[in-house]
């Protein structure tokens, strides 16, 4: 498909990643539960047939990084500047649509991908063709924006991390007479209750297995647990 996939990220660090779920875990085990999630994240996005595929990264690539990915480096202050960069830099590589994914939404799959890019390709007058495609994640925040010409003033200034990011984003697109369309509604892994639904959607994932041998070695169980 002529686009790109991007993917934007922090690398792995205990204390800088996943502190949310610090309790009941430990930043280290954070970390771990993060680079689990961001190689299920990667490995779903290397399945789809694109152009190129990007990942906008805060700190150094590691291990995790599989091979035929682009990595750019993060670029501004706020998560707003940072996705408003990201996209730029990866369009003036290549005048083609990008479709931007974060790291907390393991259970994302290749079709799900594949569905967001291409109302992007649509010929003119098709009935699916759409200018932007989004993501809803389920904390109020988005896991999924598409464009297919991305512009900052898209993105920058939209207030990020609170429960009405995602209302506001889509707000600013319908604002500027974008025709969006919407993907399904998606859990963002920031909580250790999040981890765990997330985790059973995908029993056989590497997030799933790393959160499995974690809980064995969490005693007592800790009071989400009892939750669910």
């Amino acid at each position: 498909m002529a686009a790109q996939l991007l993917v934007i990220a922090k690398a792995p660090v205990p204390g800088r990643v996943k502190t949310r779920l610090t309790p009941p875990f430990s930043p280290l085990q954070a970390a771990q539960l993060a680079a689990a999630a961001l190689a299920d994240t990667l490995a779903a996005a290397a399945q789809v047939p694109v152009v190129r595929h990007v990942i906008a990264l805060d700190g150094a690539p590691g291990p995790w990084l599989p091979a035929g990915f682009d990595v750019i480096r993060q670029r501004g202050t706020g998560l707003d500047q940072r996705i408003a960069a990201a996209f730029s830099q990866a369009y003036a590589q290549r005048r083609l649509p990008v479709v931007l994914i974060g790291m907390d939404t393991p259970q994302v799959t290749p079709e799900l991908l594949g569905s967001a890019i291409r109302p992007l390709l649509a010929d003119a007058g098709a009935q699916d063709e759409a200018d932007a495609t989004f993501g809803m994640a389920e904390d109020g925040g988005f896991w999924l924006l598409g464009l297919r010409r991305p512009d900052p003033s898209l993105v920058t200034g939209v207030p990020m991390s609170t429960s009405l990011t995602g209302a506001a984003q889509l707000a600013r697109l319908v604002g500027a007479g974008l025709r969006v369309r919407q993907l399904p509604c998606c859990i963002d892994v920031d909580s250790a209750a999040d981890a765990i639904t997330v985790a059973r959607q995908i029993p056989r994932s590497r997030f799933a297995a790393v959160l499995r041998a974690m809980r064995e070695q969490l005693d007592p169980a800790p009071a989400y647990e009892a939750a669910h």
